[in-house]
């Protein structure tokens, strides 16, 4: 009789250590894909005074947008909570996205190859931090849900393993559009 005690609580010590050691290779998965995104981030951030030094060559009439940018990249680079820095950023892509539309009101702007590149060299960032919102969102998702099942719920919560939250593109008030009712056509 002991004896089976003694090898149903090694398996229960097994199987505790490796559920334990499953959710460490799990968040530490996270703080990578997080550090994949934090490095796009700043490549992003660091483009944003070049990119508004060439529009402020041409667009001289423009200098509201190009200072509320500005702004917009110091608040980012000072969020750490993963959301806040997601609103943060997403309003941050708005204003670069509103810096390249004035090139379509400059001629010699939307000409000029310095623009031109740094226009480039955004969108390959972007699409670099597509990538990593992805993969870092995918990965807070296995870890979530590890956290939550059965039976590493268990083991995560003996050693805090607490949620982790999504990195969103869009905020939440997407949900806060209001609804349009059409009349119906008799």
């Amino acid at each position: 009789m002991t004896a089976i005690f003694v090898a149903v609580l090694v398996l229960i010590v097994v199987v505790g250590v490796a559920l334990y050691n499953r959710l460490i290779r799990s968040r530490n998965r996270v703080d990578t894909a997080w550090s994949d995104i934090d490095v796009q981030l700043q490549r992003r951030h660091d483009l944003i005074p070049r990119l508004v030094t060439a529009v402020d060559q041409y667009a001289k009439y423009e200098r509201a947008t190009l200072e509320a940018v500005t702004e917009l990249r110091a608040e980012a680079m000072q969020m750490a909570d993963v959301r806040a820095k997601g609103r943060a950023e997403e309003k941050l892509s708005a204003g670069i996205e509103r810096i390249i539309a004035l090139a379509e009101n400059y001629p010699d702007l939307k000409a000029n190859e310095n623009f031109l590149s740094l226009q480039n060299e955004l969108v390959e960032t972007e699409n670099y931090l597509q990538f990593a919102r992805r993969y870092y969102n995918g990965s807070v998702r296995d870890y979530n849900t590890m956290t939550e099942t059965v039976p590493s719920n268990f083991i995560a919560g003996w050693f805090n393993f607490s949620m982790r939250d999504f990195f969103q593109k869009k905020s939440d008030d997407a949900a806060n559009v209001p609804l349009v009712k059409l009349g119906s056509v008799e």
